[in-house]
């Protein structure tokens, strides 16, 4: 088992095993180690290419031995050491790691390229596919069938001239997307508000006063009387980074300050030196033209050949059935916020606007329901949610989870490692948790990516596998725990769901253990899976309790929070409709000869599915990372609401096994595991569900979880 690697006569990136020492990578050692890396990669890759050509010269069979296990080792070398700048850029970004990682960029994606257009290794390929020295199984072929449409769409197939200009486009696209990614963070950054009075302030709970004010004084920020910021007295510093933003938009009774915030935030990166407004274009017509270059009419197309969907009318047909669905529901739901606003006496409830709706949404979920989610901030504290997500993998998977920390390099300070182990104690994985919001170096977002691949190292060692679960939720404050909102309760049941999928793999092949191989429309089913257990009564009551006096939730609080599910689903719904038709269309029907821009499209999209129309300051495209600051999402937001209908329905079957029937639950428990989530990317999603559920899934599971039925 290969955990650590102590090898210290090896540069800390160069080392392409183990867990890396972070501390010890550098911008310098970035821009030392990486070419010498690729140079060596490709010295590699040069003689694997002429073991085959004599292969093929003396007419001999391949074996999966000779062709996929090699390109496997160089694949991963590459993974490990940009992989691990690649991570470190997002958790740990500085101007100097940054400026390692853009200059490099673009040699590794030469790399890859020459790889994935290697004619040598495509026949190769064909000839293991065809004609295999032995019989390859299920899983085998199925990989090979991946890795010749990736291949494909590598450009292996294109005469000279049109690759050279494929991989050109290649480099542009990816320079880009960090570009678009960096102006972001680079925005968010730049704007901050400085107050001095309370009475700006009212409404905004004491706990976001306090991390205001920590704000204001880690910016260098004093009292006018030069002693420092307190949480009653100020001054107070604004961002726009989420554990700020949000408590602001939401709490805030000065409608003026909403306003201020909503069209800073809305507008982030759509201006001056951080403006993506022209990356946006570019990056469409690159793709448009790289598809084109493949022989696909659009880049939806080009996408959803290696998807579940496969056709952009099924996504369509999908996203239609949801709008339908969601629509009516959120123009009442509007219509009903409308009439509070006015019960209350607000002037400009007859013209409610974007800054308005979560403001009145709160109030509303507060007098209606009774229900306020910042007082139950202190039933979920990290420690104690852990403890209980933790419990309910030993429920359904019968798998320990224990704390490891000390045991391995962390990038920072608040960084967690664990260990995840079988009945028999014996580790089957690890993961780290980065949990906190660090908006000065630290991407937004939440997502889980790979560490350590599972796979048999060298001289028969087995690797075992080890995830990245990053979160930006609220961070301790003095002696007080990280208090979490019920949405980020959820947010870290959804990216542990993805740490599960990487980690608890049965698969003996790496090209498709855990995530690897598995259809990207299918990827976030295990997360959202574990997303619907934070509102089962077990697991809720197991980490629901006050980090003071240890007294559990309400059942009354628990009641409240189910009827809070389904509150504004609709708006809800229809938000993620808008953005993955905006996304789809985008891919699909923009082109640059038109006479509109990518964001006259989105506002024409807007028209059926919003219910208020976007200000002019809204530059969504903008800040729209999932499809522009990487390509997975690319014409594949959509995914997000495909892979719920899936996990709405596999979660349906432990609703009908019984919930209260813990021997029921252990039994279904082990058949997700056994059928879905230790499979990986071994078989196609859509035979792995069939084998689980006994037959083709329906939306009808995900209207009724979402209060959409009655529509």
């Amino acid at each position: 088992m290969t955990i650590l690697c102590n090898d210290t006569t090896i540069s800390p990136l160069l080392k392409g095993r183990g867990i890396p020492n972070y501390s010890a990578i550098t911008a310098q050692s970035v821009q030392e180690d990486i070419p010498k890396l690729l140079r060596e990669l490709n010295d590699n890759f040069d003689r694997f290419e002429a073991n085959l050509k004599n292969y093929f010269t003396v007419g001999k069979r391949l074996s999966w031995e000779l062709v996929i296990d090699p390109l496997h080792l160089l694949e991963e070398r590459l993974r490990w050491s940009w992989g691990t700048v690649s991570h470190l850029n997002a958790v740990c970004n500085t101007p100097e790691l940054r400026a390692a990682y853009a200059k490099q960029q673009s040699e590794v994606v030469r790399f890859r390229n020459h790889i994935g257009q290697s004619k040598l290794l495509y026949l190769a390929l064909q000839s293991l596919r065809d004609q295999p020295a032995k019989t390859l199984d299920k899983t085998q072929k199925r990989i090979l069938a991946k890795q010749l449409l990736s291949m494909r769409h590598r450009g292996v197939a294109l005469d000279s001239n049109s690759l050279e200009t494929f991989n050109i486009v290649s480099e542009q696209l990816a320079t880009l997307a960090t570009q678009f990614s960096n102006n972001i963070l680079d925005a968010t950054q730049e704007w901050s508000l400085l107050l001095h009075e309370r009475e700006l302030l009212s409404g905004i709970p004491l706990r976001i006063l306090a991390q205001l004010a920590i704000a204001a004084e880690a910016a260098g920020n004093r009292r006018k009387d030069g002693s420092p910021p307190t949480t009653e007295q100020g001054p107070w510093l604004l961002g726009l980074d989420t554990p700020s933003y949000l408590p602001v938009i939401t709490y805030a009774t000065n409608r003026n300050l909403r306003e201020k915030l909503y069209r800073a935030y809305v507008s982030r990166a759509s201006q001056g030196k951080f403006n993506n407004r022209p990356l946006t274009e570019e990056i469409l017509r690159l793709r448009i033209h790289q598809a084109a270059l493949l022989g696909y009419k659009d880049w939806a197309e080009f996408s959803l050949t290696s998807k579940m969907a496969g056709k952009t009318d099924a996504v369509e047909l999908l996203l239609e059935e949801l709008r339908l669905a969601s629509l009516p529901v959120a123009e009442a739901e509007l219509q009903q916020l409308c009439n509070f606003a006015a019960e209350c006496g607000a002037p400009e409830s007859h013209n409610i606007q974007p800054w308005d709706v979560m403001y009145w949404a709160e109030r509303l979920r507060r007098e209606h329901l009774n229900f306020d989610q910042e007082s139950l901030r202190p039933w979920f504290s990290l420690p104690q949610v852990l403890s209980g997500l933790f419990k309910l993998c030993k429920r359904l998977f019968n798998i320990y989870i224990e704390p490891a920390d000390g045991s391995a390099p962390v990038w920072h300070e608040d960084v967690r490692f664990f260990r995840v182990l079988d009945p028999d104690g014996l580790p089957l994985a690890y993961f780290y948790l980065d949990p906190y919001s660090r908006p000065a170096s630290k991407r937004g977002g939440a997502w889980m990516s790979e560490c350590l691949v599972p796979s048999h190292g060298a001289e028969g060692h087995a690797v075992l596998p080890i995830a990245y679960l990053v979160c930006n939720q609220t961070p301790p404050i003095g002696n007080m725990p990280s208090l979490m909102s019920f949405e980020e309760v959820e947010t870290l049941f959804h990216e542990f769901g993805h740490g599960l999928h990487h980690m608890l793999t049965d698969v003996n092949y790496p090209h498709a253990a855990g995530i690897n191989c598995v259809e990207w429309d299918a990827v976030e089913l295990p997360s959202q899976f574990m997303e619907n257990w934070c509102y089962e009564r077990k697991t809720l009551f197991s980490m629901a309790h006050h980090w003071q006096t240890g007294e559990p939730l309400s059942e009354q609080d628990y009641e409240l929070l189910l009827q809070n599910r389904t509150f504004m689903a609709g708006s809800a719904t229809l938000r993620q409709i808008h953005l993955a038709l905006t996304d789809l269309r985008l891919h699909s029907s923009w082109k640059p000869e038109d006479n509109h821009s990518p964001e006259d499209l989105r506002r024409k999209i807007a028209a059926v599915t919003t219910v208020l129309a976007p200000i002019d300051e809204d530059q969504l495209l903008c800040q729209f990372a999932h499809i522009f600051a990487s390509s997975s999402y690319a014409a594949g937001y959509y995914s997000y609401k495909w892979a719920e209908v899936l996990s709405a329905d596999i979660f349906a079957a432990f609703k009908e096994a019984g919930l209260d029937d813990e021997k029921q639950i252990r039994r279904v428990g082990s058949n997700f595991l056994a059928n879905i989530l230790s499979k990986g990317g071994s078989r196609a999603p859509l035979e792995l569900f069939e084998a689980f559920r006994g037959r083709l899934p329906t939306s009808e599971a995900l209207i009724h979880q979402s209060g959409l039925a009655c529509t």
